[in-house]
């Protein structure tokens, strides 16, 4: 039976909590400024904890015994919504071994690969594999620019090996953080690199934004920006909404121009506003993304590998994804996908070598802003492993392939680091109308049907257009750097 989401409030088959068992964590929301000093006491007097405060931006994150703290906290002097910003499967000693980053969405490394003695004749040595590169003319565009290092371009992710030679070069080790630890910042190297090949992601993510070019392996987009670290996903690959909080507010305090988020918020897949919990938690994150926003910062965001139609109803049955128990659920307008619905992040879709929607990916019309190639194991490039992935960097040194719309955002990313490298004095606004307006239009396929069964398997709005595959179209960094 569908569970309307009105109904789907994690709070209300809450267990009773012992008093001495672990903290819950929640989300606050008071007023900005001075004002949230009477949020603060209002927690405490609540007999909750406060583990982090952003003043800037109205919110607090806040630990209790109580599963009930949120809705005893509404009310109080100071506090204009509050929330549990994660499921109670903080309750259960640990997670199923099942809820890993791979179980809930987040793209597992395909194989890894070893790279030729020396560069080609045209590059790189292991460049003649980067059939994405050519898909969004790379190339030509870094006879223009290969951008500026005082362009910073935040990966918040797994966080970025810090010793690996394709990125060595352009990581700024100062300006990198981890934001894991109850969405607190911590500087330490420790505490923001990834551990080992499970923790691949955001490596691989920054090497296609940035990869340096230095006859080892592969090259980014922008292969002479910056890059940053920053830290938003646990060990066990969950990104809690104060995790993704504090990597905003990181980007929009440290200066980043562009962040690349390859995730969405847990243990939600779709957060509603008709649920008091989740309608309190998504307004702190959806404060978080507006104020780096006005720091001037551009936001892009993977759009999902679910193949939904985020511009119609969805039908949730994954959430929450912490340990359960799951719900079915019908998800309506008021419902959204976190931080890729959010007004003014840039949602990217996926496509394969063919310029065609990656089965998996998400789309919808006004729901995707451009397309860029994340990969499809489908569609088999003409390159020396015919692999339809995506490669880049991956922890320890080496490179691997990787599929999904987490592979696709990062190469928006790199043109918008092109874009604000060439071009500096352009605004955040701007240089997203640049990346829109010079994207190239790719039509939506006349029958869609990539596992070959003879039905439809997603239906692309826009005609000629192509927008409700590609948004926009296809990013196009040599038309973005002339602007």
């Amino acid at each position: 039976m569908l569970v309307p989401a009105s109904v789907a409030g994690i709070a209300q088959s809450a267990p009773s909590q012992p008093a001495d068992g672990p903290p819950l964590h929640f989300m606050v929301i008071g007023p900005p400024g001075s004002g949230l000093a009477q949020t603060e006491d209002s927690v405490e007097s609540t007999g909750g904890t406060v583990v982090q405060s952003w003043p800037q931006i109205g919110v607090v994150v806040a630990t209790s015994q109580d599963t009930a703290f949120a809705e005893q906290l509404r009310g109080q002097p100071g506090v204009q919504q509050a929330g549990v910003s994660r499921d109670f499967a903080e309750l259960v000693p640990s997670p199923p071994a099942a809820q890993t980053h791979a179980a809930k969405g987040m793209e597992p490394l395909e194989g890894t690969v070893e790279p030729p003695a020396s560069a080609t004749a045209d590059g790189e040595p292991l460049e003649p594999e980067q059939w994405d590169m050519p898909a969004i003319k790379a190339a030509e565009a870094h006879a223009v620019s290969q951008g500026s290092k005082d362009t910073v371009v935040g990966i918040l992710d797994y966080g970025i090996d810090p010793q690996h030679p394709d990125l060595k070069p352009n990581l700024d080790v100062s300006k990198s953080v981890s934001c894991v630890d109850e969405g607190v910042p911590n500087q330490d190297v420790e505490a923001w690199a990834p551990t080992d090949e499970t923790q691949a992601h955001g490596s691989h993510v920054a090497g296609t934004v940035g990869a340096a070019r230095n006859d080892v392996g592969i090259a980014g987009v922008a292969p002479n920006v910056t890059l940053a670290s920053v830290r938003v996903v646990s060990d066990e690959g969950f990104i809690f909404p104060e995790f993704a909080v504090c990597g905003f507010m990181w980007a929009a305090e440290q200066g980043f121009e562009v962040t690349n988020n390859s995730w969405f918020v847990d243990p939600w897949y779709l957060w509603c506003d008709r649920d008091p919990d989740q309608k309190a938690v998504a307004e702190g994150v959806r404060r978080a993304v507006e104020y780096s926003q006005s720091k001037d910062v551009v936001n892009v965001a993977a759009a999902g590998n679910s193949n939904w139609d985020l511009s119609k109803p969805i039908r949730d049955t994954n959430s929450p994804n912490h340990g359960g128990p799951t719900q079915d659920r019908r998800t309506g307008p008021d419902c959204h996908k976190l931080p890729a619905e959010l007004p003014g992040v840039v949602t990217t879709s996926s496509t394969g070598v063919d310029d065609v929607k990656s089965y998996f990916s998400n789309y919808g019309i006004q729901s995707i802003d451009v397309t860029a190639p994340g990969g499809d194991a489908n569609q088999i490039p003409d390159t020396p492993s015919k692999n339809g992935r995506v490669l880049s960097t991956i922890p320890g040194g080496g490179w691997g392939w990787m599929q999904g719309t987490s592979m696709a955002s990062p190469h928006a990313a790199g043109v918008l680091a092109l874009i604000r490298s060439t071009h500096p004095e352009m605004t955040a606004q701007q240089a997203m109308g640049v990346l829109k307006g010079q994207a190239d239009p790719v039509p939506c396929p006349t029958h869609y049907d990539p596992d070959g069964d003879g039905k439809p398997d997603a239906v692309c709005n826009g005609g000629a257009t192509g927008a409700g595959f590609y948004g926009a179209g296809m990013v196009d960094a040599l038309d973005a750097v002339h602007g």
